[in-house]
């Protein structure tokens, strides 16, 4: 579902179907995306989402950007947390995600579609959701006290999906099954691919998945 292009960007290949859409999932090897046409945020673990509306550049705080106008890539960086890229297909809007366990703990998948909703009269029906290269429940191993925030009651270490703890949210926000488009790829397991945090610590770097409007 998922493949690396020669750019070594990883793209999900139901999005492909769109003619007017980009999209990718950065690695550690690819270029970087924008030239000048890439909107970020500077990313807090919230639930806040902003809407880029043709701007270039760090919009602001948040966690989710959105954007339906064509020319401007919305994107975020991460290294083990999950970047997940909405598209909404009849509406032609778009969103980018950043969601660690903080983020998605308060809810900022339900809330990016949310918001979609009201700023781009977006169904969730409509809803394609990929989720990319993060952290898997192989390598993610966290305390009682993060674990009991997804209702998971343990007196020690835990093993957190928190791909799955994505889907979760993304089907009670009403989003299909088959339209969510899972990666698989655990960015801890694979040092030659991807950055991550809870492998290198200070030294990872950061890696960026873009989505837009052509």
């Amino acid at each position: 579902m998922f493949y690396r292009d020669a750019l070594e960007v990883y793209r999900a290949r139901p999005l492909d179907a769109f003619a007017w859409l980009a999209h990718g999932f950065g690695t550690r090897g690819s270029a970087a995306f924008g030239n000048g046409n890439l909107a970020t945020l500077r990313q807090i673990h919230s639930s806040r989402c902003l809407v880029a509306d043709g701007k270039a550049g760090c919009l602001g705080e948040g966690d989710a950007l959105l954007e339906q106008r064509p020319g401007i890539l919305v994107g975020v960086k991460t290294a083990d947390c999950f970047p997940i890229l909405l598209v909404d297909e009849r509406r032609r809007a778009v969103a980018a995600v950043h969601a660690g366990w903080r983020g998605v703990a308060k809810g900022i998948v339900k809330a990016a579609i949310e918001q979609m909703a009201r700023v781009f009269s977006t169904c969730p029906e409509d809803v394609h959701a990929a989720i990319g290269p993060g952290i898997g429940a192989c390598c993610y191993e966290v305390g009682p006290e993060v674990a009991g925030r997804f209702g998971i009651q343990s007196c020690g270490p835990v093993k957190l999906d928190l791909a799955d703890q994505i889907r979760t949210q993304l089907l009670q926000a009403g989003v299909a099954a088959e339209r969510m488009y899972l990666a698989g790829l655990c960015t801890r397991c694979h040092p030659e691919e991807f950055h991550s945090y809870r492998r290198d610590a200070e030294r990872a770097g950061r890696m960026y998945s873009v989505v837009g409007i052509r």
